[in-house]
């Protein structure tokens, strides 16, 4: 009788273990969002939505106020210009994409003002809110 080799280490996503690097960013942005939606309350914000996930893209954070629901996105970095540059184009169109994914599914939003935000976040700054970072004619 052959004696059954071992088993062999698993190559799906779900069964591997994340790298430390990877852990600490997931965690730092977590972490980021959290804080941009904790300022967005204080600002009178109601927060509608936090991670929403479609095929096509991510949302950081969905929040309303007086009949405008803004799609926002959030990024930390050492500087705050840096988390202003981390937000490219591509990444502009599948934000844009993800937020037609979501008002496809929550029509009663169909009627508001929809903006683009961003919120950026830096090491010993406040957070800092972009209104109408970009908007979906640019992409």
């Amino acid at each position: 009788m052959k004696k059954a080799d071992p088993p062999k280490p698993s190559n799906s996503a779900n069964e591997r273990e994340a790298a430390p690097e990877r852990i600490a960013a997931f965690q730092s942005g977590l972490s980021a969002e959290s804080r941009c939606a904790a300022w967005l309350i204080a600002k009178g914000y109601r927060i509608v939505a936090r991670r929403f996930r479609s095929g096509v893209g991510e949302i950081d954070i969905i929040a309303r106020r007086r009949g405008v629901t803004a799609f926002i996105e959030v990024k930390a970095r050492p500087t705050l210009d840096d988390a202003a540059y981390a937000i490219t184009p591509h990444q502009q169109r599948r934000i844009i994409a993800a937020a037609e994914a979501w008002l496809a599914t929550h029509p009663q939003y169909g009627n508001d003002d929809l903006r683009f935000d961003a919120m950026l976040i830096a090491p010993g700054h406040l957070p800092r809110h972009l209104m109408a970072a970009f908007d979906a004619t640019q992409s």
